[in-house]
């Protein structure tokens, strides 16, 4: 049973960086939250290309997928979607949500949301965050980035959608790369006001 009534929409699109999305997904599920995951095509390609790993395309064996990922079995609640199931609940407004985050988020996302395309499901879950004023975090995963890129991005941020670069910090003294991922983690999160990450903050000198 989750604490959390509401769902957590995790997109997961094609930019490297997937422990991202792992590492979140570990948190939240050991946290109990209940999360709607969706990822776009190409992160079954980005998969396959760093990990040498295959993602299957079927809801529930996809969920024990990133389940085993994030090496956690029973806690939380994750249901995944289908890229193309535009039929989803949460391609509906009326579907109430805790908001939504993207984690990594690829260019070619960043640019389809701010040109308003909803050309699949994960698109569609993210143009409704911003429809409905609800929170919707972005985390994009490029360097460095073009005009074109930073345009697009200033034009999310203008629309409400909060923009958390996967750049991590030192101050916390990191001993190891989830160190690292867990501070850009913990920050993305603290925008929707889910403090579930063990990380050191910032309390002065």
């Amino acid at each position: 049973m989750t604490k959390n009534t509401l769902p957590l929409i995790l997109g997961i699109t094609g930019a490297s960086g997937l422990i991202y999305a792992v590492r979140a997904l570990k948190f939240l599920l050991e946290a109990e939250y209940s999360i709607e995951l969706v990822a776009s095509k190409s992160t079954y390609i980005v998969w396959q290309a760093e990990q040498n790993i295959r993602m299957p395309p079927n809801p529930e064996e996809q969920e024990q997928f990133w389940r085993q990922q994030a090496g956690v079995e029973l806690a939380g609640k994750l249901r995944c979607h289908p890229w193309s199931d535009v039929g989803a609940n949460i391609a509906s407004g009326s579907f109430r949500t805790l908001g939504m985050v993207i984690m990594p988020c690829s260019m070619s996302t960043v640019a389809k949301l701010a040109a308003g395309l909803s050309s699949d499901l994960l698109e569609r879950a993210s143009d409704v965050q911003l429809k409905e004023g609800r929170k919707l975090v972005i985390v994009p995963r490029e360097t460095p980035f073009s005009l074109i890129h930073l345009r697009n991005l200033t034009t999310l941020a203008e629309a409400g959608a909060r923009i958390v670069p996967a750049i991590p910090a030192w101050y916390h003294n990191p001993q190891s790369i989830e160190d690292l991922v867990d501070f850009v983690v913990a920050r993305a999160l603290d925008q929707l006001d889910i403090d579930c990450i063990p990380i050191n903050r910032w309390e002065g000198k």
